[in-house]
């Protein structure tokens, strides 16, 4: 039993550090991407419109939570989802991606960090109670916040997700995550 339970600790201790060990600060390049171009997306009028909108809807947190369990339940895209790419600033999302050869994905959130308008399926509706959205949105100030870099197995390659508020009259009323493919800035 003591030989088993050490070998249980060595393994756990061993998973620990390969897991942690993958992920890596992004580059001073991806810093200066996320402080210029990606945090000046958080005043584009089409986006600024699309989450005053939404927010203007005045959802409820269990609403989003209830949607957010849906969302999650669901394979593939339903109509739903679709319509967060297929409206105006989702099909505008789409085009800032395809301008470029360092985005993989962009997606908009509310207030609350809801989604509001994506390039693709995100795995979860509601963003509010992760990193991403809570140090962007910071309580209504608004900051930049660049996560590490780590290997995303469905693209095959070295994200990190940059996230800047979404700013209207100098208060954050949203946040937006990018998906950046770090080898492609320089």
């Amino acid at each position: 039993m003591r030989k088993f339970l050490t070998l249980a600790v060595i393994s756990l201790f061993f998973m620990f550090n390969v897991t942690t060990s993958f992920a890596e600060e992004a580059s001073q390049a991806v810093k200066e991407l996320a402080q210029s171009t990606l945090a000046g997306y958080g005043s584009d009028p089409v986006i600024v419109n699309a989450v005053k909108k939404q927010n203007s809807m005045g959802k409820t947190l269990d609403e989003i939570k209830a949607t957010d369990k849906k969302w999650q339940d669901t394979a593939g895209i339903d109509s739903f989802m679709k319509s967060t790419m297929d409206s105006e600033c989702g099909r505008h999302l789409s085009s800032l991606l395809e301008s470029t050869n360092y985005l993989a994905e962009i997606f908009v959130m509310d207030n609350q960090g809801a989604n509001v308008a994506m390039t693709g399926k995100t795995s979860d509706y509601w963003q509010g109670d992760e990193a991403k959205f809570q140090k962007s949105f910071a309580d209504g100030n608004g900051a930049v916040f660049v996560d590490e870099v780590k290997f995303d197995d469905s693209s095959q390659a070295y994200l990190v997700q940059i996230s800047v508020p979404v700013m209207d009259a100098g208060k954050a009323i949203g946040a937006i995550t990018f998906g950046v493919d770090v080898e492609a800035v320089k």
